[in-house]
């Protein structure tokens, strides 16, 4: 007989507990704990310092934690290289570009894939069948992920010569053409004017509805609030709070440290 609590109550996609990590003394991560559910838009505010970049290198393996546990799918991550944990499924863009100005669109988004490619070296460099057809593969998925983006009219053209607000989204689509289940983004509206925010919004939702979990940082209130299911505060390292996005806003000790004022956003 199948349990029903294991039926209605599915284990996490990600579960983080007592998360440590410090650095000549200071405590960036002061024992973090949450948990975020498949198909969530979960996102994770706080001033400068207080420890939102940290979280995101160490859940990609950038930093070994001092303690505590991260587990993704049920699997441990602490002690995984990135590699291996991109493997599994995680992906990331940063808060400053890391495209290949010189190289086409489509290149760098085909950069995203290369993790799901299985052949070696000799096969490559013999050109055998089955290189090119994993090539074809590669290529088809960069092409879905550019088409998400709404970038498949760019494909050609060299990176470096887009508009900001398009180059993010190039990075954007190199970490979905990596088929993750987990995509991190780290203050993708940064640099971006409200019309090109707005339409961040729109690709965040599709993202989600494409079967992509979101974990989000960013300071920008208005999109965090109209895209959340579920926010996480960090102050000093430490969680401060966690609700929905109602449940923040009216939350004192964030409106205190953060928000800086009883300020009401759309959700």
């Amino acid at each position: 007989m199948q349990n029903h609590a294991a039926m209605t109550n599915p284990p996490p996609l990600l579960a983080i507990e007592t998360l440590e990590q410090s650095f000549g003394g200071v405590m960036a991560l002061a024992g973090i704990s949450f948990q975020t559910s498949a198909n969530r838009i979960q996102a994770i505010i706080g001033p400068n310092g207080a420890g939102k970049t940290t979280l995101f290198n160490v859940l990609c393996g950038f930093y070994q934690p001092a303690a505590g546990s991260l587990r993704f799918n049920g699997q441990e991550l602490r002690g995984l290289p990135p590699h291996r944990i991109a493997a599994l499924g995680i992906a990331r863009t940063f808060q400053n570009l890391q495209l290949f100005f010189n190289m086409t669109v489509l290149e760098n988004v085909m950069v995203g894939c290369h993790l799901r490619a299985k052949t070696g070296l000799l096969a490559a460099a013999l050109r055998l069948s089955s290189v090119r057809h994993e090539e074809q593969q590669l290529r088809e998925w960069a092409s879905e992920a550019l088409e998400l983006c709404g970038l498949s009219g760019q494909s050609e053209r060299l990176a470096g010569a887009l508009p900001y607000g398009l180059m993010k989204r190039v990075e954007m689509a190199r970490a979905l053409a990596a088929k993750p289940q987990l995509l991190l983004l780290d203050e993708p509206a940064a640099g971006l004017n409200d019309t090109e925010t707005m339409a961040l919004r729109d690709l965040i939702m599709r993202i989600r509805a494409s079967g992509v979990t979101v974990l989000l940082v960013e300071h920008h209130m208005p999109l965090v609030m109209s895209v959340s299911d579920r926010l996480l505060v960090l102050d000093y390292g430490s969680v401060l709070a966690e609700g929905t996005p109602a449940e923040i806003q009216a939350d004192p000790r964030v409106i205190a440290a953060y928000l800086g004022g009883a300020v009401q956003y759309a959700v």
